[in-house]
C-alpha cells in the first residue's frame, strides 16, 4: 500500500510518498509560497529537485504534488492511481477525535467547529484535505490529530482550576499537542527495549524550537505540558512557557497594549528569544553563550530547568518511571543538552553514559547500573500517520 502523507500550512504543505510494504519514503517534498508566487522543493533517491511555478491556493499545490510524484524524471509512480491512501495531519481535534479517523462530510464539519481552537492551523489542514477530495475523488482520507493521543489524561490533569462553566461553554481544558510524536517514540521505546508498552511509564520530551513533555503510562498519555493552545508548559523558541496569567494584564496596562498583542509577543518574541535578546535558535544560544553571552546562557538554564522540572512531575504523577526519551530537533541532536537536563535526577536512577550521549540515532544512553532507562529516539510523525491511514483504510 501507497500512503500520500500531507502537512497542509497557511502558505506551504509538505508531503511524503511512503510504501507501507516496507515503510521506505519513495519521495518527500514541499511546497511554499502558496498563494504568493510558488516553489516547489523534491526529493527522491537523494536526488533533490526545486523549481518555481505559479501555485495560487492549496488546490493548486496538490495538483502539482501529484504532477510531480507521476513525472517522468521526478517522479517515483506511473500513475496517481497508484496512490491508495492519504494521511492528514490535523492539529487540532478538541474532544471530538481520540484517535484517527476516516474523512468524511460530517469530520468536516466536527473539524470547522474546531477552528476556532485552533485558528492558525485548522484551515489550512481543511483546505488540504478538501484540496485532495477535489482533485483524487474516491481515494479514502484519514486525518491524524495532534491532539488525539493526549485524549486519554483524566480530568484531574486536564481540567483548568477556573470556574468549570467556562469548560461546560467554551471546552477551555488542556488539550496539549505533539501527540503524534509522542506516540510514536513511545512505541519504539517499547519495540526497542523488547518489553509490553503496557508495563512501561514512560517520560517523552519533544525538544525542539516547539517543545513539550509528557507523562505515557501504559501506552496511555496521562498528561503533558502543552495546555489550551501550544503556548503552555516549557520555555520554547519564542513561546514563554508557563507563566503568571497576572503578567498579561500588567504589561497590557504599562505599555499599553491590546490583550491579543501580549498574547502574541508571548508567541512570537518570548521564549529563548526575549530572554536572550539575540536568537531563538539553540545553537546560536550556545554559540553565543561559550563566548560569555550571560542572556544566552540564562535562556539555556531555564530551558534545561524546565524540562528537568516536567519529568520529575511526571514520575511523580506515574507513580515511578521506567524511561525517558528525547526526540525532535534539539532533543535528537544536542547531546550536551540531554547531559545537563538529566544532570540532577541522580536519585531518581537516571545515569547518562557520556560516551554513549554522544551517539546518534536511536541509542540508549544510559549506564549499564542506571535505573532508568534513558533513550534517544528520532521522531518520525510522518510515519506514524500512515500507518495509522493504513490501519483504518485496511
Amino acid at each position: 500500500m501507497k500512503i500520500l502523507v500531507i502537512n497542509a500550512g497557511s502558505s506551504s504543505l509538505k508531503y511524503q510518498l511512503i510504501n507501507m510494504d516496507d515503510q521506505a519514503v519513495m519521495a518527500i517534498g514541499l511546497c511554499e509560497r502558496i498563494g504568493i508566487d510558488g516553489k516547489l522543493k523534491h526529493e527522491k533517491d537523494g536526488q533533490k529537485f526545486e523549481k518555481e511555478m505559479p501555485l495560487k491556493d492549496h488546490n493548486d499545490a496538490i495538483a502539482a504534488v501529484l504532477s510531480t510524484l507521476t513525472d517522468g524524471e521526478m517522479g517515483v509512480i506511473k500513475a496517481m492511481s497508484e496512490i491508495d491512501a492519504v494521511g492528514h495531519r490535523v492539529v487540532h481535534g478538541g474532544e471530538s477525535f481520540s484517535g484517527s479517523v476516516v474523512i468524511n462530510d460530517t469530520i468536516i464539519k466536527q473539524l470547522t467547529a474546531c477552528i476556532e481552537l485552533a485558528p492558525l492551523h485548522n484551515p489550512p489542514n481543511i483546505i488540504g484535505i478538501e484540496a485532495c477530495d477535489k482533485i483524487m475523488p474516491g481515494v479514502p482520507q484519514v486525518g491524524v490529530f495532534d491532539t488525539a493521543f493526549h485524549q486519554t489524561m483524566p480530568e484531574k490533569a486536564y481540567i483548568y482550576p477556573i470556574p468549570y462553566k467556562f469548560y461546560g461553554k467554551y471546552k477551555i481544558r488542556r488539550y496539549g499537542f505533539h501527540g503524534t510524536s509522542h506516540k510514536y517514540v513511545s512505541l519504539k521505546a517499547a519495540e526497542y527495549l523488547k518489553k509490553p508498552i503496557a508495563d512501561l511509564k514512560i517520560v517523552t520530551c519533544h525538544l525542539g524550537n516547539g517543545s513539550s513533555v509528557a507523562a505515557v503510562s501504559g501506552g496511555k498519555s496521562v498528561d503533558t505540558s502543552m495546555g489550551f493552545t501550544p503556548l503552555a508548559g516549557v520555555m520554547m523558541g519564542t513561546r514563554s512557557g508557563d507563566i503568571d496569567p497576572a503578567i498579561v494584564e500588567f504589561i497590557a496596562r504599562k505599555e499599553e497594549m491590546s490583550t491579543s498583542q501580549v498574547v502574541n509577543m508571548l508567541n512570537k518574541e518570548s521564549g529563548a528569544l526575549g530572554v536572550s535578546e539575540k536568537s531563538s535558535d539553540f545553537r546560536d544560544l550556545e554559540a553565543n553563550a561559550n563566548n560569555g553571552e550571560h542572556n544566552s546562557q540564562l535562556a539555556l538554564d531555564i530551558f534545561k530547568y524546565d524540562v528537568k522540572k516536567y519529568i520529575g512531575a511526571y514520575a511523580a504523577a506515574m507513580g515511578g518511571i521506567d524511561v525517558i526519551i528525547f526526540t525532535a530537533g534539539i532533543g535528537e541532536n544536542n547531546a550536551r543538552m540531554r547531559a545537563k537536563i538529566t544532570e540532577g535526577l541522580e536519585f531518581m536512577g537516571v545515569y547518562i553514559d557520556s560516551t554513549k550521549n554522544n551517539t546518534r540515532g536511536t541509542i540508549d544512553i544510559s549506564t549499564e547500573d542506571a535505573r532508568v532507562k534513558t533513550l534517544v529516539i528520532p521522531t518520525n510523525e510522518e510515519l506514524m500517520i500512515a500507518i495509522e491511514t493504513e490501519k483504518l483504510v485496511k
